[in-house]
């Protein structure tokens, strides 16, 4: 029963569940910190208010809180925006630069001569191995 669990658990597809699990919440931190310490101060230098929720109208003794529509419109902007920005525009110019052949710029240096040299021998002893 364990074993079946176990196997389960470590399929890949589950494994990378988690991750993106993890990751999405990570970057919900992310987008909640930058609506609540950027944006939100940004609209309150605009509009002289920064939260709306407490805007109302009455109809029939009905209360009808539109500003906590506005406040769920502007966060879900901002949410569509940052990831728009930091993950869609970014895979997209990776996807571009692929397309046209551009090679994306690595970390790794070019090798040197000698590690040139040693690799070109190295393939060479396993060619003779093989023989």
């Amino acid at each position: 029963m364990f074993q079946g669990f176990k196997k389960f658990i470590m399929l890949g597809n589950i494994v990378d569940l988690g991750i993106a699990v993890v990751i999405g919440v990570s970057f919900g931190a992310v987008v909640t910190a930058l609506v609540a310490d950027f944006i939100t101060p940004l609209i309150a230098a605009l509009f002289g208010q920064n939260d709306f929720s407490s805007l109302t109208f009455t109809i029939n003794q009905s209360v009808f809180r539109y500003g906590h529509f506005i406040n769920s419109i502007i966060s879900f902007f901002a949410v569509s925006a940052s990831i728009y920005f930091i993950v869609v525009v970014p895979k997209q110019k990776l996807a571009e630069r692929r397309k046209t052949g551009q090679e994306v710029p690595s970390d790794s240096p070019t090798p040197s001569d000698e590690v040139v040299l040693l690799k070109e021998i190295r393939d060479v002893l396993v060619r003779n191995a093989n023989k």
